[in-house]
């Protein structure tokens, strides 16, 4: 198999410079940084591919390595669908974006920045458990289920406190 040079560089500017458009801001310029790499990684499954041979169609006295390997134009149609799909959902953010805000470049959303600044406690890992209440329970403290901080949990969003009625039974507080 011989190596396609010119084919090796033009790959090579087409991941450089669609990397490139991926980092950029504008939807339109990640569109093209998208179409640029899916366009080369096309050309690198191709490249991969051998020599072009024969029509993969059996025919009588022609040896099996003359056939060419019908997979790669697979996986490129494939490609080729995939990246025509997505194409199609980011030119639909760009047209969304260009009708709500007359841009088409991304914001910093001041909302994602709060949520990075808190802490990184989970209310679902960190939130009490509930006793349990199977026959399997121990009487060894040491086979026990650890319990949270319930002062913790008591501060986690969705977590409701049991209510105490005037007649001083525990009720839920969806129950009614």
């Amino acid at each position: 198999m011989t190596v396609n040079v010119t084919l090796l560089v033009v790959m090579g500017v087409l991941f450089s410079v669609g990397v490139y458009l991926l980092l950029e801001r504008s939807l339109t310029r990640v569109l093209l940084g998208l179409m640029l790499l899916t366009n080369g990684a096309n050309l690198l499954i191709l490249h991969t591919s051998g020599l072009p041979g024969r029509a993969p169609l059996h025919e009588s006295g022609v040896a099996a390595e003359d056939y060419s390997d019908p997979l790669p134009q697979a996986l490129v149609l494939t490609s080729i669908v995939i990246s025509l799909a997505t194409t199609a959902f980011i030119l639909s953010m760009i047209w969304r974006s260009w009708i709500l805000a007359r841009r088409d470049e991304i914001q910093d959303d001041l909302e994602d920045r709060r949520v990075a600044q808190q802490s990184s406690y989970d209310a679902e890992d960190d939130d009490a458990m509930p006793q349990d209440t199977s026959e399997f329970n121990h009487a060894d403290p040491r086979f026990a289920p650890a319990r949270h901080n319930e002062e913790e949990a008591a501060e986690s969003p969705g977590h409701h406190r049991l209510e105490k009625p005037s007649d001083g039974k525990e009720r839920h507080p969806h129950e009614h």
